[in-house]
């Protein structure tokens, strides 16, 4: 269908740009670097012949494949995010290239020693055979979600040069900032103009999603009181060991680590201590929404608890909502699914059909009034150094793209 070389040249020059977006900026996007590719993307949808293609003041990218049948058509969008997450560098990234994958070790010559391991990643035993795209072990890859950008400029480029393939009006989003939250804050639904869409988002190939976490972030603050250590006895207050008891309070068998499916969990993802003060950031996640506001209510009455217990107000927490489990919004337009399912299937793929654990652009799309199921992307292990793609669930993404746009054509 599409070039394979074609394809990992064109992966190849999103993921060398930096895109790395900043929970701490307040602008939009977080970072200036964002624009690098952003701007790099308009000029890539022109050539590649795609109509009504804008960018505008905060990096949202949106652009037009026209319908090219006679009978009304349902507007279909494909979206993708351009940053890449802030926990782990995305800068000079060096891609390794691994063809007919032996199913061994696939050694990462950036870090000596390191290697990416079926012992360590069974997953890649599904990939026997197939071209690995990898890190090299100093930076993640960015597949999450320049595979989803590439795919979906790849599958339009298809479209707009074999016109012999029945579809309806396409619309393209490209968003930044989904790595930190933000992604679709600022995406104009209503400019979009499509009836539904799909994220090109998702991890191994046939994973197709309607379900996600609810989500949320927790900072927790906790002061201390800092005074020489020689006469600190009844004065000095040790925030960190504060901090110590609070962590220990929370289940430590609800984390990552150790939860999965549908299973909830606090995550600790930042800690900065001193004696004089200790910040704690944690994410809140749980698909079931009664669960995800007792989790929440836990974190708030554990400080409640242990201030009593300190005789003073030494902890707060303050916790925001980012998104919620987009399934109540799916489900009442489940021919979405069956579409995406469909498509899949004539791909020769079978549905993974599975909660995502984890958000998406898609989440916050679904809640303002874009129904938004998640499609695979291809790679594996983001947001650090042992991230691989393979080429070839990276050519399924696209065709699953193109037969989508073929099946909606077809429908009434």
């Amino acid at each position: 269908m599409i070039d394979k070389q074609h394809l990992i040249n064109r992966f190849i020059s999103y993921v060398t740009v930096d895109t790395e977006s900043d929970p701490e900026s307040n602008t939009t996007p977080s970072t200036a670097k964002q624009w690098d590719l952003a701007n790099a993307l308009v000029e890539e949808l022109k050539q590649i012949g795609l109509e009504d293609v804008t960018i505008d003041e905060n990096a949202y990218i949106m652009a037009t494949l026209p319908s090219n049948v006679d009978h009304e058509v349902p507007v279909i969008g494909f979206v993708s995010h351009f940053d890449t997450t802030p926990d782990f560098t995305g800068a000079n990234v060096q891609p390794q290239i691994i063809e007919n994958y032996d199913g061994g070790d696939i050694l990462l010559k950036g870090v000596d020693g390191l290697a990416l391991s079926p012992k360590d990643f069974d997953d890649l035993l599904l990939y026997k055979g197939n071209t690995l795209i990898t890190t090299d072990g100093t930076t993640l890859l960015g597949a999450d979600d320049k595979a989803g950008i590439a795919e979906i400029i790849s599958a339009m480029e298809y479209l707009v040069n074999h016109p012999e393939i029945k579809h309806g009006k396409i619309r393209v989003g490209f968003t930044p900032d989904e790595e930190i939250g933000r992604g679709a804050h600022k995406f104009d639904v209503k400019k979009f103009g499509a009836d539904w869409a799909y994220t090109m988002d998702g991890s191994q190939i046939g994973e197709l999603e309607y379900e996600n976490f609810n989500a949320a972030g927790a900072v927790v603050t906790i002061k201390g009181k800092i005074v020489h250590p020689g006469y600190a006895k009844g004065k000095m207050v040790n925030s960190m060991y504060i901090a110590t008891q609070f962590i220990d309070s929370l289940p430590r068998t609800e984390t990552p680590e150790t939860t999965e499916d549908r299973e909830g969990f606090y995550h600790l993802h930042h800690m900065n201590g001193e004696v004089d003060g200790t910040k704690l950031q944690y994410i809140i996640r749980d698909h079931d929404k009664k669960k995800f506001e007792l989790r929440k209510e836990l974190m708030l009455k554990l400080a409640k608890d242990m201030n009593l217990e300190l005789g003073s107000e030494r902890i707060s927490v303050e916790i925001k909502d980012q998104y919620f489990n987009m399934r109540e919004k799916i489900e009442p337009v489940m021919h979405i699914v069956d579409i995406a399912e469909e498509a899949m299937k004539k791909a020769g793929i079978v549905p993974l059909i599975k909660p995502i654990r984890g958000g998406t652009d898609g989440s916050q799309l679904s809640f303002m009034g874009l129904p938004c199921p998640n499609i695979f992307a291809g790679g594996h292990n983001f947001h650090g150094r042992f991230e691989y793609v393979p080429v070839e669930s990276m050519l399924k993404a696209i065709e699953v793209i193109v037969n989508i746009a073929q099946i909606t054509a077809k429908r009434p």
